[in-house]
This record gives structure tokens, C-alpha cells and sequence, in this order.
């Protein structure tokens, strides 16, 4: 079951990184700045700057950011369950 649980974890991951760097397209295609060489600590700061000039532009919150946010937060929610399991 622990293992399961892993491999859900593990797609969940891999779902918000391919969100996040959709996200960080997005943005370099409407001019803002990406800086490589820091991503991975700058991500959250692009993925929260996406929702707001989606917001500006349309009124809405961009799907990505949905794509993004869900799936890491499910994934820490799934390996807290599977540690409960396997200390258990």
C-alpha cells in the first residue's frame, strides 16, 4: 500500500512540475524575466506572479495555476498518509 502510495505521490510531482515550467512559458511570453540559474527557488514566486497577471488580464485565475498548485499540495497530503502508514 505504501508503495501505492509513492507512485501517487510521485505522479503528483511530476504533474506540477511540467505545470510549473508551462507557467514559467507563459510568462517569458509575456516579457517577464525567468532566471534559470535560480528556478527551482523561484518558482512559487512565477507560479503566484502567473495568477495575477491572469487575473489582470482576464478576471480570472489561469488554469495552470490550478495545474500547479493542486497536485503538490495532493502529493504532500499523500506522503504524510503514506508515513502514517508505514510507522504505523
Amino acid at each position: 500500500m505504501v508503495s501505492v502510495l509513492g507512485w501517487v505521490a510521485g505522479a503528483c510531482v511530476a504533474w506540477a512540475v511540467v505545470a510549473s515550467m508551462l507557467i514559467v512559458g507563459e510568462l517569458r511570453k509575456r516579457g517577464v524575466h525567468i532566471s534559470f540559474f535560480w528556478l527551482r527557488l523561484l518558482i512559487p514566486r512565477y507560479v503566484a506572479e502567473y495568477a495575477e497577471r491572469t487575473r489582470e488580464e482576464s478576471g480570472r485565475t489561469g488554469p495552470l495555476f490550478y495545474h500547479a498548485v493542486v497536485p503538490i499540495n495532493a502529493a504532500l497530503v499523500v506522503a504524510v498518509i503514506a508515513l502514517f502508514l508505514k510507522w504505523r
